[in-house]
């Protein structure tokens, strides 16, 4: 089955039906979260490396796409990490921009990172809502070089600033107040910006340098596997009577914050080997009694395992969630609505907790899921048919934001998807 972006095409509904077994070796689209860095990056370097195995998803095809064309009004759709790292770039790229987005994308915040480059010297204004897209950027070199910002915002706020920190005149210093979440992300920018030549890194626990030093790009970048991807295929080797999923291109030692997945996934019975810089997934029979975990680093699984754990029987809370309420849509309220339509009754607290004693509720006898424009929850409850007869998805071509050919790739682990317009 191909997906079509086209919007003629577009499928509203798909109904799932799971094989009896699942034996698959899938190629996971590369990381998001690594392309869409070593694009910005590439770009402030003059573009001298070559990228390899560059992702096909939305977020990453329209950030290479203005990055490429640099048209006056710049269209980034639904791609969150495309509007923060655009701003701080065109921040210091000549020339005027309008940079916009969805209707969700107004929505979402981005005054805290405007307001710090405007400390910084940048030039920046609202071209709608006060603290919200459209903006409108002027560019040119900056000045400013040390600049406080909140470490409980999101961390791509963090990376935009230190990816243009070699390009400021004297350099960024950047101090993070409270708490600080989604650390390995920002240490993936800072590794992926000492693989293009820069000289930064932590200076203190909440501390961080660049120095004003010009990116020096390699020959060729190669970008490894999508570890958030492989959190899906971690979710049907758990839900799935018997499973065994090879998924290729994944590190070992991997930069990626969610490769953290693999130890998280062990009490929920699945076992990783690795080989070759590829993973292999299988059972190993474990079911904890409960799961409890902060999620403040890996905020972008909390879905999988949400899904995952209710449909396992197996009580949780998470917490460090904040992150989840300015995302794609509001993900716990989400979450909430439609693990009702499967009979589980979450409950979120102080905007960051989200909990499941084990309450039930009657089911819907059908039940539809709503993806509320997120891929993420589209790809986190289609593998729920394998516990629940009849599972439909509403707007399943959300996925393309992150990775277009994951229908594909349940329906070659034999699944059925079957579509509905």
């Amino acid at each position: 089955m191909h997906t079509e972006r086209k919007k003629e095409n577009i499928m509203k509904t798909i109904l799932l039906a799971p094989p009896a077994s699942v034996h698959a070796t899938v190629q996971l689209p590369s990381s998001k979260s690594i392309c869409n860095r070593a694009l910005i990056i590439n770009a402030l370097a003059q573009g001298y490396a070559r990228i390899d195995n560059l992702s096909d998803c939305d977020d990453t095809r329209v950030l290479l796409r203005a990055l490429q064309d640099m048209p006056g009004t710049i269209d980034i759709g639904a791609a969150g990490t495309a509007m923060r790292f655009l701003t701080a770039y065109l921040s210091v790229n000549e020339g005027t921009h309008i940079l916009t987005g969805t209707r969700r994308m107004q929505q979402r915040p981005i005054g805290v990172l405007a307001d710090t480059l405007r400390a910084l010297g940048a030039e920046i204004t609202y071209a709608g809502e006060e603290g919200y897209p459209p903006l409108c950027i002027t560019g040119h070199r900056l000045e400013g070089n040390e600049v406080p910002l909140p470490g409980n915002v999101s961390s791509q706020y963090i990376s935009a600033l230190l990816m243009i920190g070699p390009t400021l005149q004297n350099g960024l210093k950047l101090t993070l107040t409270g708490d600080i979440i989604s650390r390995p992300y920002i240490d993936l920018t800072l590794q992926l910006m000492r693989t293009f030549g820069a000289e930064a890194g932590w200076t203190g626990e909440n501390q961080l340098r660049v120095e004003p030093h010009p990116y020096q790009a390699p020959a060729t970048y190669y970008v490894e596997s999508d570890w958030s991807a492989a959190s899906y295929w971690y979710e049907i080797c758990a839900l799935t009577p018997h499973a065994e999923i090879e998924l290729p291109g994944l590190f070992r030692q991997s930069p990626q914050g969610d490769a953290r997945v693999a130890s998280l996934f062990a009490p929920l019975g699945v076992e990783t080997r690795y080989e070759n810089n590829r993973v292999i997934l299988s059972k190993s029979g474990i079911k904890a009694p409960r799961f409890e975990h902060n999620f403040i680093n890996q905020p972008d699984l909390a879905q999988t395992f949400a899904v995952t754990c209710a449909l396992l029987g197996v009580p949780f809370c998470f917490s460090g969630l904040q992150s989840l309420k300015i995302k794609e849509t509001d993900r716990m309220a989400a979450l909430i609505t439609e693990m009702r339509k499967l009979g589980y009754i979450l409950e979120e607290k102080d905007r960051s907790v989200l909990m499941w004693n084990g309450e039930r509720c009657a089911p819907d006898a059908s039940p539809r899921i709503d993806t509320y424009e997120d891929h993420r929850m589209a790809m986190a409850f289609a593998p729920a048919c394998i516990r629940i007869n009849g599972l439909r998805i509403n707007d399943p071509h959300v996925v393309s934001k992150s990775y277009p050919h994951y229908w594909e790739d349940l329906s070659r682990a034999g699944f059925s998807i079957q579509e509905e317009r």
